[in-house]
């Protein structure tokens, strides 16, 4: 300790007292961060339920609050003790070097920053916003911070997922711009089977649906269009294949109405005759050869 104290040329006065300013100004960024945090939340949750201002800037601001002040309290503490600033002005000499080293080291983490940057700025999606990533990953958007995108699955499990990974992914966003979606259901009767009457019965069973909305515009009410879609779209090998186009107000009611009228729609087909095909295979026994 006495020699860390002779090459810099400090009594054990001074250090104490340059240790205390330290850790006083550490304390100080410490209380403002909780601070600013406090009425930031406070704000965000203000905001989002009486105005509907989108959150995601002000997560990301929330979480990049930490590393400003507490950058700033590290500044400061270098500026202000000598012995500190001649040390950081020798680095600040060296930094063609350092930068080099860290730049190659971090090239992720400012990946990322730069990616969280455009996210928010850009807004592919939002805070609370169900989206799909690439395919593979599906949730609601939970925060960003400056490195990764918290996504909570439907199945209440957190996905991690980094910025720049997130950023170069081809991302689903189910309200962007529309809450509502077009639920497309899908149904294969046998070709022996009614097609008009099992139209009529999904269509019916649909709009009895507590989750169905009518997303007809009042131009196609007055011309007549039907209120559930339903096309033939294939002959398959074994059946007739049916698409019906049902809307709901989010994916979260589509889902539940999707697996209620496949239900009903089926008690309604047993009910009324219409044949739902399965395989059938044949098995034949050869008798052998005397």
């Amino acid at each position: 300790m006495n020699d860390l104290l002779e090459v810099f040329n400090l009594t054990q006065s001074q250090a104490l007292n340059y240790f205390i300013f330290a850790i006083a100004v550490l304390l100080v960024a410490f209380i403002i961060l909780k601070v600013l945090r406090a009425i930031l939340n406070r704000y965000i949750k203000k905001s989002s339920h009486d105005l509907q201002v989108d959150p995601t800037q002000y997560k990301f601001l929330n979480n990049a609050l930490g590393f400003i002040i507490y950058l700033a309290a590290l500044v400061a503490i270098f500026m202000v003790i000598p012995p500190l600033k001649t040390v950081g002005v020798t680095l600040f000499a060296s930094a063609g070097i350092f930068a080099a080293i860290i730049g190659f080291a971090s090239q992720a983490a400012f990946s990322n920053i730069v990616s969280g940057i455009f996210v928010v700025i850009f807004k592919p999606f939002r805070v609370g916003d169900i989206v799909k990533i690439s395919n593979l990953y599906s949730g609601i958007v939970e925060d960003i911070t400056l490195r990764h995108t918290v996504i909570r699955d439907f199945e209440n499990k957190r996905l991690i997922i980094p910025n720049a990974v997130i950023s170069s992914e081809t991302i689903h966003n189910y309200n962007i711009i529309d809450d509502k979606v077009r639920n497309h259901i899908f149904y294969g009767i046998s070709y022996d089977s009614n097609v008009d009457l099992a139209i009529k019965i999904i269509r019916e069973e649909a709009m009895a649906h507590k989750h169905y909305i009518d997303n007809r515009s009042q131009e196609e009410i007055e011309d007549g269009e039907p209120a559930v879609v339903i096309r033939l779209i294939e002959f398959g090998e074994s059946s007739i294949n049916l698409r019906a186009q049902v809307w709901s107000k989010d994916p979260f009611l589509g889902f539940e109405l999707k697996c209620d009228i496949n239900k009903s729609i089926k008690e309604r087909f047993d009910k009324e005759g219409i044949e739902i095909p399965f395989p059938h295979r044949t098995i034949v026994y050869k008798e052998k050869k005397a």
